[in-house]
């Protein structure tokens, strides 16, 4: 009982420092890179929809990137939704192929700006372990009355030491992001 509830809390606890990661890479850097789009939802057929599942994506340039629809009805779509991304501050142009996104040179001011939004990304990933350890913590309450306060203190121990490496790990992946965004 006591190892289910500590199994399930390290899965969402692993999950929670893997969304943690993808949202870091969403962040620009300074180059195109098709993460940046990973989350970007495109208005098709009255869906939205996965830009990663309408288009390829390829990197032609170092700030330039060329999103080539699979249907290109969806290419007007495709325009308008990279157009409207925010904190993106990108060129977009339409050839009636391809969307070509240009994006602007990192300023020291912008690069401070993306340092924050990642670290509030951070934040928001230890909030959820914090949420993940707090409900496996209840579980384990709840087993009080069928195992021994031994077990059960040594569970909550345990319970803390894979928080803490979990959390460990968010402020390593933010880390290198940091520096990642402020390396000119």
């Amino acid at each position: 009982m006591i190892s289910d509830v500590m199994t399930e809390a390290k899965d969402k606890m692993n999950k929670a420092v893997e969304v943690a990661k993808e949202d870091f890479g969403t962040v620009r850097t300074g180059r195109a890179n098709p993460a940046l789009f990973q989350k970007l939802l495109v208005d098709y057929y009255g869906s939205p929809t996965p830009l990663a599942q309408l288009a390829s994506m390829q990197n032609p340039e170092a700030r330039t990137l060329l999103v080539t629809p699979y249907d290109k009805t969806a290419l007007k779509e495709i325009e308008r939704a990279l157009v409207n991304m925010p904190n993106l501050g990108a060129n977009v142009g339409n050839d009636g192929e391809t969307v070509r996104v240009t994006l602007p040179e990192l300023t020291q001011d912008r690069r401070k700006e993306f340092v924050k939004i990642v670290r509030g990304k951070g934040e928001e990933a230890k909030v959820a372990l914090r949420n993940v350890r707090r409900k496996a913590k209840d579980d384990l309450d709840g087993l009080k009355s069928e195992v021994g306060e031994d077990e059960l203190s040594r569970a909550e121990k345990e319970l803390e030491a894979i928080t803490k490496s979990h959390v460990d790990a968010i402020d390593d992946a933010l880390k290198r992001k940091e520096t990642e965004l402020l390396e000119v």
